[in-house]
Parts: structure tokens; C-alpha cells; sequence
């Protein structure tokens, strides 16, 4: 029981770390974006 327990405590700890970086590297994304300098033709 208590292996079954920390092995899903551990996939819902890196799930939300990956939830947590996807939106980061999107955040991350918007911002290059708006502040790009390159002028696209």
C-alpha cells in the first residue's frame, strides 16, 4: 500500500512540474514574440 501511495504521490508530483514548465515555456514563448525586433517581410 504504501509503495502504491508514493508512486502515485511521486506521478502527480511530476505532472504538475510538467504543467508547470509547459506554461513557463509558453509564457516564455508570448514574450519573444511581442518583443521580437525582427521585422518579418
Amino acid at each position: 500500500m504504501k509503495k502504491l501511495l508514493l508512486v502515485l504521490l511521486a506521478a502527480t508530483g511530476a505532472a504538475l512540474a510538467k504543467k508547470k514548465m509547459d506554461a513557463g515555456k509558453n509564457e516564455q514563448a508570448l514574450w519573444a514574440e511581442a518583443t521580437d525586433t525582427v521585422h518579418k517581410a
